[in-house]
């Protein structure tokens, strides 16, 4: 049954709570409606190199219980995360792709395990601080993005079965970010000013390829440009992605101009980053190929009719609305292409749909269409 935000009243929500100030914002507007509220903390991640904030974001939650007085339950779901998440984290960059773990951490993982847990103690509705919102159309649940723009999550979310949605309220859904935060120091919240967690959460603040050379080899090789001038050496194809800049190491050769490199490719038969300088046309594609759709309902019409869906898209969180028309390219394909060229598609990273403000789904990028292997001909 859809879950309504608007009268929960008397009923147990079990909410998310990760010790940042959002989830405790949400807590605290979940009481105010008189719901039934108890907090759910969930550890994903174990470390004791320093980065990990695991053990600091509990007692944060414990703070915010004890503020409230709503129980706190503490889930590990360790096992879970590093099955259903992290390996295919590491598969992903292992096969050369830029993978996006905060997609599949929502579905499988706090609207998977969690939600399963979430029912078992008793929860009727489930709640998390994220910024987005939910209806109810035609007995379906939809999902729409969150009134402040800057924050919304529902790229995030697009992965999230119609019926996870249909059982979840997002008490933040209709808020900006500084209301939340005005309003946790109205009701003297300690988080009120605790900073936003940022990156990938395993990872935290630690330097991004010191983390992932623990677990991938490094495999160095050369830097050439598209007509085969080698202009450096790259530390592994891994740890790159489209469009990259900083980290390249290139810069100062003055038989090359000051323009700043960027990546354009990678060559993973010879090991070799393929670099361009300046906003190259290689840097640019028109359309692209995706698969492993999610659709949150019925598949949209007019794709399941075989015509053409014309829409919005986003390739990448915070990027604007992009138009794009999305046509089925054969049983699990779909094929996107733009009215503008777009700037560094990554494969491994997801494009997802939306109609105005409602999200309609997403799927995974495998691959650029354009310009047609015009890079990996040059090299």
């Amino acid at each position: 049954m859809a879950i309504s935000s608007d009268n929960l009243a008397g009923r147990k929500v079990i909410l998310g709570l990760s010790g940042g100030v959002d989830s405790a914002v949400a807590a605290l507007l979940l009481k105010e409606q008189g719901a039934d509220v108890q907090a759910l903390h969930m550890t994903n991640w174990e470390d004791d190199d320093g980065y990990c904030t695991a053990a600091a974001d509990l007692q944060d939650a414990r703070r915010v219980c004890e503020q409230l007085d709503i129980p706190l339950h503490h889930a590990n779901f360790v096992k879970h995360y590093r099955e259903r998440v992290f390996q295919y984290f590491l598969d992903e960059y292992k096969a050369g792709r830029t993978p996006n773990p905060d997609v599949l951490c929502n579905r499988e993982i706090k609207f998977g395990v969690f939600r399963d847990y979430a029912k078992r103690l008793g929860g009727e509705v489930l709640a998390t601080g994220h910024y987005a919102r939910t209806r109810i159309s035609d007995g379906e649940a939809q999902l729409l993005k969150a009134a402040d723009g800057n924050k919304d999550q529902s790229y995030f979310l697009h992965a999230v079965s119609g019926e996870a949605l249909a059982e979840t309220v997002f008490p933040l859904g209709d808020l900006k970010k500084t209301d939340v935060r005005r309003i946790a120091r109205d009701h003297g919240l300690a988080l009120h000013d605790k900073k936003d967690s940022t990156g990938i959460c395993f990872i935290g603040e630690r330097p991004f390829r010191e983390f992932l050379s623990t677990y991938i080899p490094a495999n160095p090789g050369p830097m050439r440009t598209l007509d085969g001038k080698e202009v450096g050496q790259h530390h592994g194809l891994v740890y790159y992605t489209l469009g990259q800049r900083e980290g390249l190491g290139i810069g100062g050769r003055q038989d090359f101009g000051d323009d700043p490199w960027y990546v354009a490719d990678k060559d993973r038969d010879g090991n070799v980053l393929i670099v361009v300088q300046g906003e190259h046309p290689k840097l640019y594609s028109s359309s692209l190929e995706a698969s492993q759709a999610n659709w949150i309902g019925q598949v949209p019409a007019k794709l399941a009719g075989k015509a053409e869906l014309n829409c919005n898209v986003k390739i990448r969180y915070r990027q604007p609305d992009q138009a794009g028309v999305v046509t089925q390219a054969g049983s699990d394909k779909l094929l996107v292409s733009f009215k503008e060229e777009q700037r560094a598609v990554a494969p491994g990273q997801y494009a997802v749909f939306y109609d105005g403000n409602l999200c309609l789904g997403g799927a995974v990028i495998d691959r650029v269409l354009a310009p047609p292997d015009a890079v990996r001909a040059a090299v």
